[in-house]
């Protein structure tokens, strides 16, 4: 039988606080929810999770778009 991880959870109270500050300050500073999530060994819903709880302020979807003649 595989040797099955235990889910990553954090209690609510200081520690889940300060990382999802540091991961609001860092997806606001360009980085992507799934950079984050790989940085960290989150999942993405979790990683949005503590973004939402933070405050974060979501982009939209689909990062940087072209704009015609550039």
């Amino acid at each position: 039988m595989p040797n099955k991880t235990p889910a990553r959870r954090l209690t609510s109270g200081p520690e889940r606080d300060k990382l999802a500050s540091e991961l609001k300050t860092k997806y606001e500073h360009g980085e992507s929810i799934r950079a984050l999530a790989k940085e960290t060994g989150r999942s993405y819903g979790g990683v949005h999770r503590l973004l939402e709880d933070a405050g974060a302020t979501f982009r939209s979807r689909g990062g940087a778009t072209r704009h015609p003649g550039a």
